[in-house]
């Protein structure tokens, strides 16, 4: 399974850094706290890695082992947040 990355690079990672942009706005409209802000958090750091650490295109391993770690990392730390800790 071949996963190049596409031709309009510059194209693609402009709109996924407007995507950033509007989740912190969002973030910021959100307020102060709480799951949602999490959340939130994670799938930027999913995208940041897939797009601009060009985890998209690693073998496939390597690329289970990062999303795995973005979901285990959320769930521990909402999980964290709803006990109270």
């Amino acid at each position: 399974m071949d996963r190049a990355l596409p031709t309009s690079l510059p194209a693609a990672l402009t709109k996924v850094w407007a995507l950033l942009v509007a989740a912190t706005l969002l973030t910021w409209s959100v307020g102060g706290g709480g799951m949602a802000v999490l959340v939130i958090a994670f799938v930027k750091v999913r995208l940041v890695g897939l797009h601009f650490m060009e985890l998209r295109a690693a073998p496939l391993p390597l690329r289970m082992l990062f999303e795995g770690w973005v979901v285990v990392t959320c769930c521990v730390l909402i999980g964290l947040y709803l006990s109270g800790v």
